[in-house]
């Protein structure tokens, strides 16, 4: 028997900080440095948005994918990995923290050990992010868009709600896939192929 629970969007808290107050990426830093047991992100207008934690499923799916994604960059060697709480400094001024994110090594090593240290001033090339089932479906249509818009070549959207992957890349529509049981990363991320089959 297939139980269902009933959820509801729910948008994040946006706070209004431009002009009364602006904060230098420094400043930025130092301060979710000094609330770490809340999450932040910053949109290219300065405002902050508290990002909620996943419940215990969205939280055993994000670690299934970010395991089978860890083996594959393991594997492959061109790439660095980083977790929900990685923080980076796109182009357009925000400062955003995709569930599953990688650079391609040319680029990260490029930085200065203080640049690594922070919030990346980069757009990773591959982002994912898991929908909550709280999660509202626009708020993160739009972010993984901008991620395009500010470099990314690749990105998946995984709606476990509605069982589908929205997949980003740039230049072309987005793509809707229903279900999948595996997704490919071809030809960015060449061999990456994750299993679906248990979050749905």
């Amino acid at each position: 028997m297939t139980q269902t629970i009933a959820t509801t969007e729910i948008l994040p808290i946006v706070l209004q900080m431009s002009p009364a107050f602006e904060m230098t990426d420094d400043q930025f830093f130092d301060f979710c440095q000094l609330n770490r047991d809340l999450s932040f992100e910053r949109t290219a207008e300065g405002e902050l948005i508290i990002v909620p934690p996943t419940g215990g499923i969205t939280g055993n799916h994000n670690f299934n994918l970010a395991g089978q994604f860890w083996s594959w960059v393991e594997r492959d060697g061109t790439g660095i990995a980083f977790d929900s709480s990685t923080g980076f400094k796109l182009p357009n001024g925000a400062n955003r923290s995709p569930d599953i994110s990688l650079l391609r090594l040319s680029r990260w090593n490029v930085l200065s050990v203080e640049q690594q240290e922070k919030f990346i001033p980069l757009c990773p090339d591959f982002v994912v992010e898991i929908r909550s089932p709280s999660d509202s479906l626009q708020f993160l249509k739009k972010k993984l868009q901008e991620y395009i818009d500010n470099g990314a070549l690749l990105g998946w959207l995984i709606d476990r709600k509605n069982r589908c992957v929205y997949v980003y890349r740039p230049g072309v529509e987005v793509e809707r896939l229903e279900r999948p049981a595996v997704i490919s990363g071809e030809p960015v991320l060449s061999g990456l192929n994750l299993n679906l089959e248990n979050i749905w």
